[in-house]
């Protein structure tokens, strides 16, 4: 009878990179987050044809991966309060679910990161990065490392999650006025 030895699975343990996913914020949590003031949140999620997804990405220059896309009406007591969505892009290897809030005039209230999967980079979620997207709008440039500023170690966290809210901010333009 032989007995088990850990010390021969240690090599193998070693190896193996540990997955991190980690919930900050559940959706009801990121809409109050962003919408502090609101009383209700009306489901208005977008379907998108073909056509409407190849117009968005000639617009934002970034593609549009999904068919469609979630989005709530923030209202308080019926005055509309703006627009809440729901988004994923990919970070260096995993999707960062990211949402934003996107005021009637189509100008950025804020951005709230809910999922982050990736093993560093985590950065993004600090407030002084996300707090460069308020008041950016469909006409803003939103350059990475110009107008939206790198953080080492993050730097396809940053990129992504900018080209996201672009993207989200030519679906207002297009979709939501």
């Amino acid at each position: 009878m032989s007995s088990f030895n850990p010390w021969l699975i240690l090599p193998v343990a070693a190896i193996v990179q540990p997955a991190f996913a980690t919930e900050y914020l559940t959706i009801p949590q990121a809409q109050q987050a962003l919408f502090a003031e609101a009383s209700a949140f009306q489901k208005h999620f977008l379907h998108f044809s073909d056509e409407d997804k190849d117009r968005i990405e000639e617009v934002s220059d970034v593609r549009q991966r999904w068919d469609e896309q979630q989005i709530w009406r923030a209202e308080k007591g019926g005055q509309f309060l703006g627009w809440f969505l729901v988004d994923k892009v990919i970070g260096k290897h995993e999707y960062i679910t990211y949402a934003a809030a996107i005021s009637p005039e189509g100008d950025v209230i804020g951005i709230e990161i809910m999922d982050y999967r990736e093993t560093y980079g985590d950065e993004v979620r600090e407030a002084s990065w996300r707090e460069q997207f308020v008041g950016a709008d469909a006409a803003s440039r939103l350059k990475f490392n110009k107008d939206i500023t790198n953080i080492a170690g993050a730097t396809l966290s940053c990129r992504n999650v900018t080209n996201g809210v672009k993207r989200l901010l030519v679906i207002h333009s297009q979709h939501l006025k």
